[in-house]
C-alpha cells in the first residue's frame, strides 16, 4: 500500500482517499474526512466540538502536536456555579459549552501542513449536508437513544427529528443550515465561525439557553501547538498530547505494565484482565487528582511518569484480590468521538480526533448555522482548589487523545480509540494486543474489551463466562457493557517492506482502505 486511511465511516475513508488521489497530503485528507464525519456522524462530532492532532512529516523527526480544545467563557467563574448550589455542570446545559476549537484547528493545520485550500476540503461535507447522506445502522441506533434529548431543543428537534422521529437505517438525512455554515467557513475561513454571523448565531443561542458566552470569548480563541509527552514500551515509544488531555493515563499504565511478564498470560485471561484493571484504576485515580489545564496550574507530569511512580503502581497490584478504595472521581460516563488516521505516499502521518463529547453534545443547536454544541465543560469539577475546577478562559480535562507509536525516530503506528473515559484504557488494550501478543492490526481492534468504570468492571459480550467468573472471584463487580466499548482505527507502517496495514472498528462503521 502506498497510501491508507482508516476512519469510522466508509464515506469518510473514501473522501480521504479521493483527496489523496487529487494530490493532497495526509493532513488535507484528514481534515476533509473529519469535516465529513461532522455531518454523517452528527452524534459523534462536528464543527461545534474540539480536536487534538499528532502529526509527523514524512513519518520521522519531530512529532507535531496541536491542542484544539476550547476554553470556558471569561464569565464562567467557580463562584457562578457554587453560589447557585450546583455540585456539577449539567451536561445538557449551555454552561457545559466551551468555545468549540475544531474549526480554528482545521484551518491552522491546513495553513501550516496542508497543500490544498480549506475551501476545497470542505466541499464533501457541504455536499453531504445539502444533498443528504444515508444513515447507517449504528448511527441510527445511537440517534434513537437521544430522541428525548433532541426534543428539548426546538432547533435540534427540527433538524434531527424529521417528521417527529429519528431516522431509520437507510434514510437520507439533510442539514441545510449546517451546509450554509460550512459554505461560509469555506468562503471566509474561520473568521466566519469565530467573528461573523455564525459566531453571533451561536452566542445568541447559548445566552438564550442560560449561558454566559460572549462574542469576545469566540473571537479571542486560538488553538495551541504543544510539546507531546511519551514513554517507552518494550522497544517502542508511545506519544500523546499533554494535559489538559488525559494522554498521561495510557503512558502511566504502559510504564507500570512493562514490569509484568505479559507472555505468561493468555490475551483474554483472568490474569491479564485483572492486571490491566488494577493498573488502570490507579492511573485514572491519579488523573482525577492531578490533571487540569497546565496554563492555570502545574500538572506533575514528571512525577506521574517517573520510574518510582510506575513501580509504586505496579507494586500495589495483588494478583489475588482487587484493591479497594480507588473508585474514580465521577465525571460524565457516556461520551462519543470520531478518530481517524491517514498515511500518504510520502509517509506524512496523522492521528486526528474530533469530538462533541456526548451523543449530540448538549443537545443545543444554533438555529441559523445548525451547530451542535458539545458539552465538554461538564468535565470540569466544582471544587475550589482542584486542578480541574472551572474558571474563565480555562480548558477542562479533555478525554480525546490521539496516539502515535514510533521506533528509532520513525512513525510505526498512528492510532486512537474513542469512547470518552475509556480512551486511555482502550489504547492500552489495543497496543498491548499488538506488541505483547503479536496480533494483527484488525485482530487487535476486534478483540474483546473490558473497562473499569467507577466501582464496576464493564466487559463486552464477547468476554467468556469463565473469565467473568474468575474476575468476580477476585472481587471485581463485573457487568456486561450495554454498548460496545469504544472504537479504534490504526495504521501500521512497515518501513522495510514498504507496506501499510490498517484496521478499523466494526463496533461502528469503520473502514481502512488504500492503494
Amino acid at each position: 500500500m502506498r497510501v491508507m486511511a482508516a476512519t469510522s465511516h466508509p464515506l469518510a475513508t473514501l473522501t480521504a482517499l479521493d483527496v489523496l488521489r487529487r494530490g493532497g497530503n495526509a493532513m488535507d485528507a484528514a481534515v476533509a474526512a473529519i469535516a465529513l464525519l461532522g455531518v454523517v456522524e452528527a452524534t459523534q462530532t462536528g464543527i461545534g466540538g474540539d480536536c487534538f492532532v499528532l502529526y509527523m512529516r514524512r513519518g520521522e523527526g519531530e512529532i507535531i502536536a496541536l491542542n484544539g480544545s476550547g476554553w470556558a467563557p471569561a464569565a464562567a467563574s467557580l463562584d457562578r456555579y457554587v453560589s447557585r448550589g450546583m455540585r456539577w455542570i449539567p451536561s445538557d446545559s449551555a454552561d457545559a459549552v466551551t468555545v468549540p476549537g475544531a474549526v480554528a484547528s482545521w484551518a491552522r493545520l491546513i495553513d501550516d501542513h496542508g497543500t490544498m485550500k480549506l475551501a476545497h476540503l470542505l466541499q464533501p461535507a457541504i455536499a453531504a449536508a445539502e444533498d443528504g447522506y444515508p444513515v447507517t445502522e449504528r448511527v441510527a441506533r445511537d440517534w434513537a437513544r437521544q430522541a428525548d434529548k433532541l426534543r428539548k431543543n426546538k432547533t435540534a428537534a427540527g433538524i434531527f427529528l424529521p417528521n417527529g422521529a429519528t431516522p431509520r437505517p437507510g434514510d437520507v438525512h439533510r442539514q441545510p443550515a449546517l451546509a450554509a455554515a460550512l459554505r461560509s467557513i469555506a468562503s471566509d475561513g474561520p473568521t466566519a465561525f469565530y467573528e461573523g454571523w455564525i459566531a453571533r448565531d451561536m452566542v445568541d443561542a447559548l445566552r438564550a439557553a442560560g449561558g454566559c458566552h460572549t462574542l469576545e470569548d469566540f473571537s479571542a480563541y486560538a488553538p495551541e501547538y504543544v510539546t507531546p509527552i511519551g514513554t517507552s514500551y518494550r522497544g517502542y515509544e508511545v506519544w500523546e498530547c499533554p494535559p489538559n488531555g488525559q494522554g498521561v493515563v495510557p503512558l502511566a499504565m504502559l510504564k507500570a505494565l512493562e514490569g509484568f511478564d505479559a507472555s505468561a498470560w493468555a490475551p483474554l485471561s483472568v490474569e491479564r484482565c485483572h492486571a490491566l484493571t488494577e493498573i488502570g484504576r490507579q492511573a485514572y485515580a491519579d488523573r482525577d487528582c492531578f490533571v487540569g489545564d497546565p496554563r492555570t496550574g502545574e500538572v506533575p507530569l514528571e512525577a506521574l511518569l517517573s520510574d518510582e511512580r510506575s513501580a509504586e503502581l505496579r507494586g500495589r497490584v495483588s494478583m489475588e484480590r482487587r484493591m479497594d478504595g480507588l473508585a474514580p472521581f465521577p465525571i460524565p460516563e457516556h461520551c462519543d468521538t470520531a478518530f481517524l488516521t491517514v498515511v500518504d505516499t510520502d509517509r506524512n502521518t496523522v492521528a486526528f480526533i474530533n469530538s462533541i463529547f456526548d451523543d449530540f453534545g448538549t443537545g443545543i443547536v444554533s438555529p441559523a448555522a445548525g451547530v451542535i454544541f458539545h458539552n465538554r465543560a461538564s468535565g470540569f469539577v466544582l471544587e475550589p482548589g482542584h486542578p480541574n475546577a472551572i474558571a474563565g478562559r480555562k480548558r477542562p480535562l479533555n478525554t480525546i487523545i490521539p496516539a502515535m507509536v514510533t521506533r528509532k525516530g520513525k512513525a510505526v503506528m498512528p492510532f486512537g480509540v474513542t469512547g470518552g473515559q475509556f480512551q486511555p484504557f482502550g489504547q492500552v488494550e489495543v497496543l498491548t494486543n499488538i506488541i505483547d501478543y503479536g496480533m494483527g492490526i484488525q485482530a487487535a481492534i476486534d478483540a474483546p474489551r473490558i473497562f473499569p468504570l467507577g466501582d464496576t468492571l464493564q466487559v463486552e459480550s464477547t468476554v467468556s463466562p469463565a473469565v467473568v467468573a474468575g474476575l468476580s472471584m477476585l472481587g471485581h463487580h463485573v457487568v456486561r457493557a450495554e454498548n460496545p466499548l469504544g472504537t479504534a482505527q490504526a495504521i501500521w507502517i512497515d518501513w522495510e517492506a514498504g507496506l501499510l496495514r490498517g484496521g478499523a472498528d466494526g463496533r461502528r462503521d469503520g473502514l481502512a482502505a488504500g492503494w
